[in-house]
C-alpha cells in the first residue's frame, strides 16, 4: 500500500516537472525511475528461497565447487551455476547441446556468466555456444548479465569471444548503459576505450550512459569517467529532452551537477518542459543547489561579456568591478595589513590596555567583514600571502632598522642565504612536482590492457586522469592530476610537493630555518647597538627599557621565533620521514592502504625503499658518487611494483633484501 502510494506521486511528480510520466507503472518492484530502467535478473538464492531452483544466482565467484557439493546429479543448469566443469563437460558429451534453452528461455552461456564461471563459458562457448544469444525475460545477452553484475573479467573473456556490447536488451539498453545505471566504473571504462560500443549511443529513450550516471549514481564515477573519456555533455535524451545536467538536479545529484558544471555543461538548455537545469532546481526546491547553479549562469554571462569587450580599458574596468577579484585581493591583502596594523601598535606610545583593545578591535572588523568580503577560496589563499606578507615585512625591517649597524659580513650572508632560499621556493613553487601525463591514446591502451591482462583495481587506477597510478603517486584533489612519488599538496607553497620538488622542498624547509635563526640574531644585533647607552650604574641594561626601544623589531623577533619553531618542527619530521623511515607523508599516513608496506616480526612498519640513511640521502638529493649514474636511479613515474623498482635497481637479478619473507601484510 505503501510503495503504491509512493510509486502514484512520484510519477505524478514528474508528470510536473519532467513533462511526462517517468514510472512504467507496470511493475510492482518499480520504483519510478524511467520506464525501461532494466530490472536485473533475481533469483531465490539472492531472495533467500530454498536453493533449488534452477534460476539461482550465485553471488560469489568461486570456480571450485564447496566441499559439501556433490556434482554428480546435478542438472546441466545447476551444474553451470556452480561451476562444475566435469559435470557439465559430461553432460553435453553426453548430447546436451549448448544453445539449448530452458523454460525461461535462457541459454547456459547466460547462467555461466551470470555466475562468472569462466572456465565454464570458455568451455561452451569451444563447443558452438553462441556468444550474443538473446534471452531471458529481459531479452539480455549473457553479456548483458554479466555487465549488470559487474564482472569485468566475465564481460573481457565474452567480447574476446565476439560478444557484441552495442545490442540492445528488451528494455532498450546497451551493456554501457547497464554499466552505467550501476555504477561499474572499470566496465565503463573497457567498454568505451575497446571501441565496441560508442560512448555517445543512446538507448531506446534517447538516454545516454552519462545521462544514466548523472541519474543513477551519487558518487564521482563513472559520471567523471565518462566525461574525461569525451562524453558529450549537451545531449538531449528523446522523451523528457533532459540533459545530463537536467537529471542530475532531477535527482539531486550535487556531485554529478559539480562535475557537469566543471565540464562545461550548458546552462541554458531547456527541456521539454521548457526548464532549464536551473528552473527544475527552482521548482524541485532543492535550495541547497540553486546558488551553485546561479553563480555558475552569472559566470559564463561575465565570460561572454568579457570576450566581446577584450580592449585593455575594458579588461581592467572588468577586473576592477569583479567582484571575486576583488574577494581574492582583499584576502590576498588581508595579511599584509594585520601585519602592518599589529607592528605599528606595538610600536606606539599607547600603554598596554589600549593596546590590546586596539588589536581586539581591528580583529573583530576582520572577523565582521570575513562574512561579506572572504568567500570559500579563503583557505587556500591565506597560508600563501601570510608567507608573503611575513616575508615581505622581516625583509623590509632587515633593510630598514638591521643593515645600518651590521657587519657587513652578516649581511651578506644573510643576503647568500635568502638567494639560495628564494631560489629553492621558487622551484618548489614552480617546478612541474611530478605529475603523470599520458596522450589520449597511451590512456585508452592502458586501460585495455588493465582490463585485458592484469585486472582492473579502482584503488591504482585514476577515474580523473585516466591512468594506471605508478607505486607511490596519489592523485592530488587541489592540483587536479596524479603526481608521481606524491608527498603532500603544501598550501604555504601552493603546489604539491612530489617526485621533481620534494628535495628542493627540504632545502627550502632548511634554508628558511637558518635564516629565522640568523634574523634572531640580528635582532640581538638591533638591540645591542641601541641600548649600549642605556646601561645602568653597574653595566646593566633593564629588561623594560630594552623592549621599549622599537615595538616594531619585536613584533618582527617574534614572528622570526615562530618561523624558526614550526619550520623546525617539519624539517625534522621530513628528514627523519625521507632518511629514516623511507616514506613520504602521504605514505606515513596512509600506509596500511598499501600492500608494499610490511610489518616485521616485531610489528613495525617497514618501508621496501629503505637502502639505509646514506644511500637514502644519496637518493633523495641525486648524488651520485659514480659516473654511471647522473640521477636518482629509479624512475618513478614508470615503477608500478616493487619489483619493478628492484629491477631498476638491481638490473632485473632481484631484490638484496633477504627478510621479506618474515613480514607480513599491514
Amino acid at each position: 500500500m505503501t510503495h503504491n502510494h509512493h510509486h502514484h506521486s512520484h510519477n505524478l511528480f514528474a508528470n510536473v516537472f519532467l513533462g511526462g510520466p517517468i514510472g512504467s507503472g507496470t511493475d510492482d518492484d518499480s520504483d519510478g525511475s524511467p520506464q525501461h530502467f532494466p530490472r536485473r535478473p533475481v533469483s531465490v538464492h539472492e531472495g533467500g528461497g530454498d536453493g533449488n531452483n534452477k534460476k539461482g544466482i550465485l553471488k560469489k565467484d568461486k570456480q571450485q565447487l564447496p566441499p559439501d557439493i556433490d556434482a554428480s546429479s546435478m542438472d546441466i543448469v545447476k551444474a553451470v551455476q556452480y561451476g562444475a566443469l566435469d559435470r557439465v563437460m559430461e553432460l553435453v558429451e553426453g548430447g546436451f547441446h549448448v544453445n539449448e534453452r530452458d523454460a525461461e528461455n535462457v541459454t547456459l552461456l547466460h547462467w555461466a556468466a551470470i555466475n562468472n564461471r569462466k572456465e565454464v563459458v570458455r568451455y561452451l562457448v569451444s563447443k558452438g555456444a553462441d556468444a550474443s544469444a538473446i534471452g531471458g525475460d529481459l531479452q539480455s545477452t549473457p553479456l548483458h548479465w554479466a555487465t549488470r553484475q559487474g564482472h569485468l573479467a566475465m564481460v573481457v573473456l565474452l567480447v574476446s569471444f565476439g560478444a557484441d556490447p552495442s545490442i540492445l536488451d528488451g528494455e532498450g539498453c546497451n551493456c554501457l548503459h547497464l554499466a552505467a545505471q550501476f555504477g561499474h566504473t572499470a566496465l565503463v571504462a573497457y567498454l568505451v576505450c575497446r571501441g565496441t560500443v560508442d560512448i555517445n549511443a543512446s538507448d531506446i529513450n534517447g538516454m545516454t550512459a552519462l545521462m544514466w550516471s548523472s541519474y543513477r549514481i551519487s558518487t564521482n564515477d563513472p559520471t567523471r569517467l565518462l566525461i574525461n573519456l569525451g562524453a558529450s555533455i549537451n545531449l538531449q535524451d528523446l522523451k523528457h529532452r533532459n540533459t545530463a545536467l537536467h537529471w542530475a538536479v532531477y535527482s539531486r545529484n550535487s556531485n554529478a551537477v559539480s562535475l557537469l558544471i566543471k565540464a562545461g555543461a550548458d546552462l541554458s538548455i531547456r527541456n521539454a518542459v521548457e526548464d532549464t537545469p536551473g528552473d527544475m532546481a527552482r521548482k524541485l526546491q532543492i535550495a541547497w543547489m540553486l546558488p551553485q547553479l546561479t553563480e555558475a549562469v552569472k559566470e559564463r554571462i561575465e565570460l561572454q561579456i568579457t570576450r566581446k569587450n577584450q580592449t585593455l580599458f575594458s579588461r581592467i574596468a572588468k577586473r576592477c568591478s569583479d567582484q571575486k577579484q576583488v574577494r581574492y585581493w582583499a584576502m590576498m591583502l588581508m595579511p599584509f595589513l594585520t601585519y602592518y596594523v599589529l607592528g605599528q601598535t606595538f610600536d606606539s606610545d599607547l600603554n598596554y590596555l589600549t593596546k590590546v583593545l586596539v588589536i581586539l578591535l581591528f580583529f573583530g572588523v576582520i572577523v565582521i567583514g570575513q562574512k561579506y568580503v572572504f568567500d570559500e577560496r579563503l583557505q587556500s589563499i591565506l597560508p600563501i600571502s601570510i608567507y608573503l606578507a611575513t616575508k615581505f615585512w622581516l625583509y623590509a625591517t632587515f633593510v630598514y632598522f638591521f643593515v645600518p649597524v651590521l657587519h657587513p659580513v652578516l649581511t651578506i650572508s644573510f643576503a647568500t642565504l635568502s638567494a639560495i632560499h628564494y631560489y629553492s621556493f621558487y622551484r618548489t613553487w614552480k617546478s612541474d612536482p611530478g605529475y603523470i601525463k599520458q596522450s589520449s591514446e597511451e590512456r585508452r591502451d592502458t586501460i585495455i590492457t588493465l582490463a585485458e591482462h592484469e585486472g582492473f583495481d579502482p584503488s591504482w587506477f585514476c577515474s580523473t586522469c585516466l591512468i594506471r597510478k605508478p607505486l607511490r603517486s596519489k592523485h592530488c584533489s587541489f592540483c587536479n592530476k596524479c603526481v608521481a612519488k606524491f608527498d603532500h599538496h603544501c598550501p604555504w607553497v601552493g603546489n604539491c610537493v612530489g617526485l621533481r620538488n620534494h628535495r628542493f622542498f627540504v632545502i627550502y624547509l632548511g634554508s628558511l630555518f637558518i635564516l629565522a635563526v640568523l634574523y634572531l640574531f640580528c635582532c640581538g644585533q638591533y638591540w645591542a647597538h641601541q641600548v649600549k647607552d642605556l646601561r645602568d650604574n653597574k653595566g646593566h641594561i633593564p629588561p623594560g627599557k630594552a623592549l621599549s626601544i622599537n615595538g616594531w623589531v619585536i613584533w618582527a623577533a617574534i614572528n622570526a621565533f615562530l618561523h624558526a619553531i614550526w619550520v623546525a618542527c617539519l624539517l625534522v619530521c621530513q628528514l627523519y620521514q625521507v632518511l629514516w623511515l623511507a616514506m613520504t607523508t602521504n605514505e606515513r599516513m596512509n600506509c596500511r592502504r598499501y600492500q608494499h608496506f610490511k610489518r616485521n616480526l616485531d610489528g613495525q612498519i617497514t618501508s621496501p625503499f629503505y637502502q639505509g640513511v646514506t644511500q637514502n640521502f644519496l637518493d633523495f638529493f641525486e648524488i651520485s658518487l659514480s659516473r654511471k649514474w647522473s640521477k636518482s636511479p629509479i624512475d618513478w613515474m614508470r615503477v608500478y611494483s616493487v619489483e619493478d623498482m628492484e629491477s631498476q635497481l638491481f638490473g632485473g637479478e632481484g631484490s638484496h633484501h633477504t627478510t621479506t619473507n618474515n613480514y607480513l601484510l599491514v
